[in-house]
């Protein structure tokens, strides 16, 4: 339903009950209606994976190498190998 301003409105999400939405209850509302995606978060794992990936590695062969391969591996392509848990 659209509000006395023209906005979409749900009173469900007119937590201080005025009688409008105010910007936090209309991006509770938004995120609800429209989901979530804050594109711009990556997770540790995702950085480090891209890492790896600008250097021309693949993490599936370097999780098949022994501990010792995978350190010069990485130690070549200039990361620190105390960066990545391959365990």
């Amino acid at each position: 339903m659209l509000g006395t301003d023209g906005r979409l409105y749900d009173s469900d999400f007119d937590f201080d009950g005025d009688g409008k939405l105010n910007i936090y209850e209309y991006s509770i509302m938004d995120d609800v209606v429209f989901g979530h995606h804050d594109e711009t978060e990556t997770s540790d794992e995702d950085e480090l994976e891209d890492d790896l990936s600008l250097a021309g590695l693949d993490t599936i062969e370097l999780e098949c190498m022994d501990e010792d391969e995978r350190r010069e591996a990485l130690e070549n392509a200039g990361l620190d190998p105390d960066d990545y848990d391959f365990d």
